[in-house]
């Protein structure tokens, strides 16, 4: 008998090794042949390119190379693209899109006052699943399958918070770290609570109250169970163990052994915000993702305190003082604005600053304006992590 139930458990575990494999090993071979992903990147955003009239604009059919996409597409901004998207709005979908938008997601800062709306297709939402890569590989590298027999605290922004009219249809948007934790629940083994479901049903406000609400549903959904990952927005998470501390005199490591916190939306969580973090939570492992509302841009892949491209899902150019590069092509201490090609946005310049480290490993250090660097390196004394990795 015990030697049945020792081959049942073994199998269950090749299995789930099989699976992380599975769902691994597309990032991981682009890791190792940077060039060649990105090169079959381009050539799968192109075809999509080709199908709108903002490609066909630019001649996205004839465009084979590199250099031929520079100098076909232009490097745009939120700006330089929201005319489009609001044509996109009013139903002029193939503008911008090969595909319907069957969502949106918006940000939670403002663009000149005003949340800068991105549509999701299925092809984006693809991409997006990507965010379990973080949690699915460190358990794939660290052994720790019965993570996975524990329950992901959901500390993530409603994923619906209201509808839009696009032409004639109305079509749900919501926060991007929801919609991120929707999916990735749906693409990997992961109990979630709350559900975002029920998170979504409190609405999408952000005032305190609103913050209070959903902090005292996470608690009473949460509080017997037994919580080995956390997963959302980093200074939520912080917020969230103060609130514990003041409203029920508890810490969320008096409740709870958590194992992995899987944490994204700010630079620094591996070092700047470690600290907070594990006085809160306790001495667990932080795996950090580097995801915004365009999408899931990279994770923490090792014991390394730096995240590592997807190199497979999306196509990643790097604006330098020295001119434009690849990604994968810059040098360690190098720094440059981030330009992503994404399902749905071509040459896009997202706004953050890049900080390249020993292959393959970057950061970002923050928004691209003139403090930001000092600010890091301010970080960094304070921190004396100095640019260790």
């Amino acid at each position: 008998m015990a030697e049945k139930l020792e081959e049942a458990l073994a199998q269950e575990r090749e299995a789930g090794v099989q699976m992380l494999e599975a769902f691994l090993s597309p990032w991981h071979e682009a890791v190792a042949d940077p060039a060649a992903a990105q090169e079959a990147v381009l050539e799968r955003v192109l075809r999509g390119y080709a199908q709108t009239k903002y490609g066909v604009q630019h001649g996205a059919v004839g465009v084979k190379t590199v250099e031929q996409y520079r100098d076909a597409f232009p490097i745009a901004t939120y700006d330089d693209l929201k005319p489009l998207i609001d044509r996109v709005m009013a139903g002029e979908e193939d503008v911008l899109l090969h595909e319907p938008p069957v969502g949106w997601a918006i940000t939670r800062g403002t663009t000149k006052g005003e949340s800068k709306f991105i549509p999701m297709t299925p092809m984006d939402l693809e991409g997006r699943a990507c965010a379990g890569r973080a949690l699915m590989n460190h358990i794939a590298r660290t052994g720790q399958f019965d993570v996975l027999q524990g329950v992901n605290l959901n500390l993530n922004f409603p994923s619906v918070v209201g509808t839009l009219r696009v032409g004639e249809r109305e079509v749900e948007y919501g926060y991007s770290s929801g919609i991120y934790s929707k999916r990735t629940t749906a693409a990997t083994p992961l109990r979630t609570l709350p559900t975002q479901e029920d998170v979504d049903a409190l609405g999408g406000g952000k005032t305190i109250e609103d913050w209070k609400r959903r902090f005292e549903l996470a608690y009473e959904r949460c509080k017997d169970e037994d919580i080995t990952i956390v997963g959302g927005v980093a200074p939520t998470a912080v917020d969230f163990g103060r609130y514990l501390h003041q409203a029920h005199n508890v810490y969320p490591k008096d409740l709870w052994h958590i194992r992995i916190m899987t944490l994204g939306s700010v630079p620094g969580i591996n070092t700047k915000h470690r600290s907070i973090l594990r006085a809160l939570f306790g001495p667990a492992d932080i795996a950090e993702i580097y995801g915004t509302t365009e999408g899931i841009f990279g994770q923490q892949r090792d014991e390394k305190r730096a995240w590592v491209p997807n190199y497979d899902l999306f196509f990643f150019e790097i604006q330098t003082p020295r001119g434009i590069k690849m990604m994968h092509e810059m040098h360690p201490g190098e720094t440059g604005s981030l330009v992503v090609s994404t399902p749905i946005l071509p040459r896009y310049e997202i706004g953050d600053l890049i900080k390249a480290f020993q292959p393959p490993y970057f950061r970002c250090i923050g928004r691209d304006r003139p403090l930001t660097r000092v600010r890091y390196w301010w970080d960094q004394l304070v921190t004396m992590d100095l640019g260790r990795l």
